[in-house]
Parts: C-alpha cells; structure tokens; sequence
C-alpha cells in the first residue's frame, strides 16, 4: 500500500503521507523500472531530503530524472512555488492587533463610506496576532442582525483564543447603540466559557471610532 499513495491520502489524510509520498500523487507514475514513490525517493535523496533544496530545482533539472517529464516537472515545481505563496501569505496575513487605533485603521477604508451597517470579527491567536477576518452579517442604515452562534462556531473552528468586534455606524455618529452593548455584552459572557476572550469592539466612524477596550467596558 506504500505505493500507492493516492489511496492512503483518501483512507488516512495527507498528514499521513511521508514527503515522497505527497509528490508521487503529483507526479501520478513512475518509469519502467521504478514506482513513483521509489523516484521521488531518489529524488529528494539528491537534496538531502530538504524541500527547500528541492524547491530550487530548475524545470530542466528535474527532468534529468529517468519518469519526469515536462509535465510532471512542472507539476512539482508548482506545487513548490504554491507551498512558498503560502508561507508568505500566513506572515503577512498574521499581522498583530496591538490597539484600537489598529483595528479601526484597518477597517476605516472598507466601512466608513457604507450606506448600511457590517459586523465583522476579527480572529486572533494568543499573541494577538490574525488567524483570519470574517463578515458576520449585512444590515440597513440603522443596524444588523448578529448571530452569537456563528461568531462562536468559526472562533471554535479557527482555534482562536481572542476576538475583536467590529463594526460600522452610517450616521456617523459613533456612540454604541444598548443592541451594541448588549451583543458585545453576550458575546463576552457566551465566550469566557470556552476561555476565547472579546478584547475589543470599535465602532467606526468617518474620522473617529469608539473602543469598548479604551473606555474600560471590557
């Protein structure tokens, strides 16, 4: 069953798979005198089994592998290029949430000129830095419906360990609202019990904000 790799990542899942396994289910085939496995083996073998050696392979030098033809070549230099964008996108993306000037700042641009209310949550890890930002609901001019269940069931599935809430006010006045506080108020309360902790809900405005944080509601 160790050849055949496609099997086992549906049977196991891909974490199961050793590093020759995952590029064998690219490449799909080996030659005629070895399996895919056998020659991906000896192909990281040659990179001391370092995918970042791997990665620096030229489309012509994998193909210097008897089985490896063009597209195959490609398909790993592809999965490669893929697997880097990745690694960047997680650093860029995992920016961390130091204050409520932070978090208005990254929301003014998308909110201030909306002629309707959005609520959005911003997901953390324990270093308060962004697992991921989600929109949680669309309302009219003078609010929107937030649903506790679905901000709590994305936290869970995220593992996050924080939450920072926000949203937009289209009057521009930027006061919160007893349905602001009352949200902010259940969301924390429904949240200490999975020990995910609500640090912060800025209310947005055209120039200014309002911080549950700042003004010690929290």
């Amino acid at each position: 069953m160790e050849d055949q790799p496609r099997e086992k990542l549906v049977k196991k899942g891909v974490n199961a798979l050793s590093d020759a396994e995952i590029l064998a289910t690219l490449i799909g085939s080996g030659s005629t005198t070895e399996t895919a496995v056998e020659l991906t083996k000896r192909i990281l073998k040659d990179v001391e089994n370092n995918l970042n050696e791997l990665g620096k392979l030229t489309i012509h030098d994998l193909q210097k592998y008897k089985g490896i033809g063009q597209a195959k070549a490609i398909a790993i230099a592809a999965a490669l290029e893929l697997g880097k964008r990745r690694k960047l996108a997680e650093i860029v993306n995992k920016k961390q949430i130091k204050s409520s000037q932070e978090v208005y700042e990254r929301f003014q641009p998308r909110l201030v000129d909306l002629p309707h209310e959005e609520f959005w949550v911003i997901y953390l890890n324990r270093s308060n830095r962004i697992i991921d930002e989600q929109r949680i609901s669309q309302g009219g001019v003078t609010g929107t419906v937030t649903d506790v269940k679905i901000i709590l069931k994305q936290a869970i599935e995220k593992l996050a360990t924080g939450m920072i809430l926000c949203h937009n006010h289209p009057s521009g006045n930027i006061r919160p609202s007893k349905a602001d506080s009352n949200i902010t108020q259940k969301l924390k309360n429904a949240s200490a019990y999975l020990d995910i902790q609500v640090l912060d809900h800025v209310i947005v405005g055209q120039n200014v904000y309002y911080s549950y944080a700042d003004e010690g509601l929290l």
